[in-house]
């Protein structure tokens, strides 16, 4: 069994009703998202390499022909016209940390029908998700102000996977580490980590088992301070750190209660021990809203350690998003659902300095001064361009960012920026609508 089968079930019935009708000639599915969650002024694309993967890797065999016969309980014979299909189309993306507006489309897939929709859960599913996590995560970045922000959010993911995802993402958008040793290895990334409270409490006193840490790893060192007292902790650690002469890169960290009050107060008790050179790190239920307020009320933490907030992207954990036939044998297609309504034909995304984007058709003239956002980054299913690397990501999530205007960069009541749209676009859109009205809805009375 492949992961064919991960799909949700309607997919798989729609796909081999379409080859039962003959339905193979090529259609276009866009992915976008309609609107942003509350609190965001932009999104960063994310998920695209993944996709990438699954999409040059796809394909139906037996044993996946078999699971879905039990699952419809149907004889795997109904289910053979669907064994042995491969994806053969094109991939049009966002490439990895560019920004996106609401309602540009992070990536559009050109195949034949069946296997354009069969694909479906799948590329939504990761699209949807890694854009949420680079978007939450990068937030955390802006609000820290310069200040790193490392990733301790493994044992809190929804599954090990996402949680790889979660520290990929972070070194993405500016992340200066992650606890998750799998994913620090895989990615070639920092790993990052102090202790816990257990260590603490099985000693049963801070500075022997402080001092036994210490002892145990020569390098620099975070000791966990606030198990019983914070200010008692914070000095026990001054005193190891001085007495083996440890301060230089070690840290003391900061898990509970006020945590800019309680900075503060240790900033003063490492500095009068003679130890201005030893960090602060803060954690425990960190998110960008929290980290914001820390650094404006300018707390003396040095490191920001975020969890299960971002992790989960508590605040905005789904996006508002879409997979939906944009054009299918040559003709541009449309939904008129109310509220859900979507633009006809294969897009392009121009962009201006400063995020000024319009929305339009792929096959318009770039305009002039404007860059298109989307690349073919498959063609007959296969990769076209080389593997991204997270280097390149970084890069343009840190151009991009700091291209937006300020307003869209607030971490509360953000101005999202929002993409206009082309004439020939929107021409397009009230023809195609026109033709529904005319063809689809006018022979049973309706005026919706």
């Amino acid at each position: 069994m492949s992961d064919a089968t991960i799909t949700d079930l309607y997919e798989v019935t729609m796909a081999l009703s379409y080859l039962r009708e003959g339905m193979t000639q090529p259609a276009t599915f866009s992915c976008f998202v309609r609107a942003l969650p509350p609190d965001r002024g932009f999104l960063i694309a994310a998920g695209a390499e993944t996709v990438l993967d699954f999409l040059s890797g796809f394909a139906v065999g037996r044993e996946d022909v078999e699971v879905f016969a039990e699952v419809l309980q149907r004889p795997a014979r109904d289910l053979a016209p669907l064994l042995g299909m491969r994806f053969t189309g094109e991939v049009r993306a966002v490439p990895e940390g560019r920004v996106v507006l609401a309602g540009e489309p992070l990536l559009e897939v050109t195949a034949p029908l069946p296997q354009a929709q069969l694909v479906e859960s799948y590329v939504l599913h990761h699209l949807n998700h890694q854009t949420t996590i680079a978007s939450k995560c990068v937030r955390c970045v802006l609000a820290a102000r310069g200040r790193p922000v490392v990733d301790f959010s493994l044992r809190r993911t929804h599954g090990t996977d996402a949680a790889h995802q979660v520290a990929r993402l972070g070194a993405m958008t500016g992340f200066a580490g992650t606890s998750n040793v799998a994913a620090a290895h895989a990615e070639d990334l920092t790993a990052v980590g102090t202790m816990a409270h257990s260590y603490i409490e099985a000693f049963g006193d801070e500075e022997a088992a402080f001092t036994a840490f210490a002892l145990c790893h020569p390098g620099p060192v975070t000791l966990l301070v606030d198990t019983y007292d914070t200010e008692s902790g914070v000095a026990a650690a001054a005193r190891v750190l001085n007495g083996l002469g440890r301060g230089d890169g070690s840290a003391i960290r900061l898990d509970s209660g006020d945590l800019a009050g309680l900075a503060f107060r240790a900033r003063s008790i490492l500095d009068n021990a003679g130890l201005p050179q030893v960090r602060i790190v803060a954690s425990g239920g960190l998110d960008e809203f929290a980290v914001h307020d820390l650094a404006r009320a300018g707390a003396p933490i040095d490191v920001y350690a975020v969890g299960t907030l971002v992790g989960v992207s508590a605040d905005a954990p789904a996006l508002d998003s879409a997979y939906k036939l944009v054009a299918y044998d040559g003709r541009p297609m449309m939904k008129l659902s109310s509220a859900k309504a979507t633009a006809p034909g294969r897009k392009q995304v121009f962009r201006r300095p400063g995020c000024v984007d319009v929305l339009g058709l792929a096959d318009e003239p770039v305009p002039v001064g404007s860059t298109p956002l989307l690349e073919t980054l498959m063609r007959g299913g296969e990769r076209s361009t080389p593997r991204d690397r997270l280097e390149d990501a970084r890069r343009r999530v840190a151009a991009d960012v700091a291209g937006l205007p300020a307003t869209a960069r607030y971490i509360r009541s953000p101005h999202p920026v929002r993409a206009k749209v082309s004439k020939r676009l929107a021409a397009l859109t009230e023809q195609v609508r026109r033709r529904i009205e005319r063809e689809v809805l006018a022979p049973f009375g309706s005026h919706a």
